[in-house]
């Protein structure tokens, strides 16, 4: 039988992240998987502002695995302030266009 030629798909998210709560120095995975071909690119905002993963920077304490999910070796926080609370979204992009998942709010508990 003759394979039906594979076509180019626009990305769709498959697996949206969900809201997590989460205690500070404790590790924490914000899903994300998304079909499409090519593969799709992952990206994260938070608040509307890109993370940088430990791909921009080595010493980051986020890392992009590979199939789009934000890993957080340990949430940060201390007095001054909750650098990784906020609102999360991943956005996974090729060429032929981009998708967008749900909100995902990540919260650290209390003291």
């Amino acid at each position: 039988g003759t394979h039906p030629q594979l076509e180019d798909t626009a990305p769709r998210i498959v697996e949206h992240p969900t809201d997590l709560l989460v205690s500070k120095g404790e590790p924490a995975t914000l899903s994300c998987k998304a079909e499409g071909r090519p593969s799709p690119a992952v990206e994260w905002y938070k608040d509307g502002e890109r993370v940088e993963t430990d791909r921009e920077d080595p010493r980051s304490h986020r890392t992009l695995l590979p199939g789009g999910s934000l890993f957080f070796l340990r949430i940060l926080h201390g007095r001054r302030g909750k650098p990784d609370e906020g609102v999360y979204v991943c956005v996974a992009r090729n060429y032929l266009g981009e998708a967008t998942s749900r909100n995902a709010s990540l919260e650290v508990a209390g003291e």
